[in-house]
């Protein structure tokens, strides 16, 4: 009698081992035409995507193709720089002699480089004692007792020109400031 009724006992506990099956969630089947509506949906969606991927692409290389060309010569022009400035301080000299055929010579020249130089861009950062020192736009090299009260905190001389191509400043202006 205790074998009979421990086999029911065992017969239970392997069922009650037996990996319950998930029951299967029933999904609606979708026809073929909302299949292929949810395809040309998603094919839409890619196409717009890259579309737009592809506008920007395209905005992104004309700007980078505009600024290279504005500033393709700035190298070149970054390289005269140094010229100019002998040049200007030559002049200076220059224009105090009484020799005038040099000073037309010389100024005619110096006309024709500084014409030359701003047809391909190059301006100079207008900066002079008594503006406003604003750090974008110039370099301050060092900082003296102002000569007045009017001085303190704004440009006292300006020790090296700037030169911008464009709207990009090449070289800051060294400018001395007051304090």
């Amino acid at each position: 009698m205790s074998q009979d009724q421990g086999e029911p006992i065992e017969k239970d506990t392997i069922q009650e081992q037996q990996p319950v099956e998930p029951q299967e969630v029933e999904t609606p089947e979708l026809s073929l035409e909302e299949q292929l509506q949810e395809q040309l949906a998603q094919e839409k969606d890619k196409f717009l995507r890259l579309f737009a991927e592809f506008e920007n692409y395209k905005k992104r290389t004309t700007k980078e193709r505009i600024d290279l060309f504005k500033t393709a010569g700035q190298e070149v022009l970054q390289a005269m720089l140094p010229v100019l400035d002998d040049f200007d301080r030559a002049w200076v000299q220059i224009s105090q002699s009484n020799d005038e055929a040099l000073v037309t010579g010389v100024s005619l020249i110096h006309d024709k480089l500084k014409t030359t130089l701003a047809s391909k861009g190059l301006e100079i950062v207008e900066l002079k004692a008594g503006d406003e020192f604003n750090a974008d736009f110039a370099e301050a090299i060092t900082q003296i007792p102002a000569p007045s009260e009017e001085l303190k905190g704004k440009i006292v001389d300006v020790i090296e020109k700037g030169y911008k191509l464009g709207d990009k400043i090449i070289r800051f202006p060294k400018v001395v400031i007051g304090s």
